[in-house]
């Protein structure tokens, strides 16, 4: 077995970037650029707040762990959950959590980067402090169970892992492998092609690295969201990489058949001069750059402003015998902000009346008054949980 840091190589394209992975990273800034584009920034902002719910649900269901939305709606407003949701619903609150954390960050411009040891270290930490008690410990095959450190990587004296067929680098040599792991895809930050082909790359030798003891598939999504960030292919956050990852191309098993192709050791001469394939690391991040453009390009038509507007009006119509109601909501969504004595001036009715149509709205779940400034909460359900747009006013 190669003890090596250098076994995790080839980790980028160093001679050239493949035609076919140049030209999707075209794609990708492109149709990431447009996405949400005729939004308000309050409605995006919510909006991806939502998203987040719906990543975590796709990252939970590629770990066999299915979770009903509502439940991790619930979860995240510390509501009473029932015994055979909690653990599940308590696991996917942690995730939306830190995922939260990472785009505050992003948006304050403290994001470090996403594939050192220090910010993955804090992810896992981060993720399994918020974790239920029942899964922070791992079962080993005879049957013992370890306590997983928040935060941790393995280390010498560590019970040595295999995931499948793949052995893991062993436990004593994983912080210099994660050391070069930082090293070369630091390198990548350096071009805007080389930042968004790593984020393909960079997730597989991830895993193949293996650092924790558990929870490294969850950590590599969320770092993959994080470099997502950094290429500034984000979208606004209104856009989930675990969507694509879970549902594939063409089916549901892609994404463990795709990681397991990467493992594959060099083929000879004319497959790169690493340790693994480059030819088969080539195909994957070709995948996983086309689920990425797949994902963005399912946003942009779900949160296109003119679509998103008529969903929102035919379900208040559907729901709310006043008239005027899909009007107001129509305002507060294309403006992004509405102070509540601007109703009656956006339905040119009295202030009574007005305020008769926002408390239709407000009881039917559409809108709802928040607290420190933080006004309207505008809901659309699509028949796979829900979808809400918080649209701040003044008072």
């Amino acid at each position: 077995m190669i003890e090596t840091p250098a076994r995790i190589e080839p980790c980028l394209f160093e001679d050239r970037i493949p035609a076919d992975l140049a030209d999707l990273v075209v794609e990708i800034q492109q149709a990431a650029d447009s996405l949400g584009r005729d939004l308000q920034p309050e409605s995006a902002a919510e909006l991806a707040d939502l998203v987040r719910i719906m990543n975590c649900y796709y990252s939970n269901l590629i770990e066999g762990h299915n979770t009903r939305p509502r439940d991790i709606e619930r979860a995240l407003a510390g509501a009473k959950l029932e015994e055979e949701t909690r653990p599940l619903a308590l696991e996917a609150r942690a995730h939306v959590i830190v995922q939260r954390w990472i785009d505050e960050a992003h948006r304050a411009g403290t994001l470090v980067q996403p594939t050192s040891s220090d910010f993955l270290s804090w992810v896992h930490r981060a993720f399994y402090e918020e974790m239920p008690e029942e899964f922070r410990y791992v079962e080993h095959p005879d049957g013992s169970q370890e306590e997983i450190i928040p935060g941790r990587m393995r280390q010498n004296g560590d019970s040595e892992v295999a995931v499948g067929r793949h052995h893991p680098p062993s436990s004593s040599r994983v912080a210099d492998f994660m050391a070069h792991f930082a090293k070369r895809f630091g390198m990548a930050e350096k071009s805007a092609s080389n930042r968004i082909i790593a984020i393909a790359s960079a997730h597989h030798r991830l895993n193949y690295i293996h650092p924790f003891p558990d929870g490294n598939g969850r950590v590599s999504r969320l770092m993959s969201h994080a470099m997502a960030l950094r290429a500034g292919i984000g979208g606004q956050g209104l856009w989930s990489v675990s969507r694509g990852l879970a549902r594939g191309l063409e089916d549901r098993g892609e994404y463990k058949r795709m990681m397991d192709y990467a493992d594959t050791p060099r083929q000879g001469d004319r497959d790169g001069r690493g340790n693994l394939s480059e030819a088969a690391l080539h195909s994957f991040c070709r995948w996983f750059l086309q689920v990425m453009l797949d994902q963005i390009t399912f946003s942009a038509r779900l949160f296109d402003l003119g679509g998103l507007e008529e969903r929102y009006r035919r379900l208040v119509r559907d729901v709310l015998p006043d008239k005027r109601a899909e009007d107001l909501l129509s305002a507060v969504l294309r403006h992004g902000s509405l102070d509540r004595g601007d109703a009656p001036l956006v339905l040119k009715i009295s202030e009574r009346s007005a305020r008769n149509t926002l408390s239709a709205l407000t009881k039917a779940g559409f809108l709802k008054s928040q607290k420190r400034r933080c006004g309207w909460h505008s809901r659309w359900n699509t028949g796979k949980g829900f979808f809400p747009i918080c649209l701040p006013t003044v008072n």
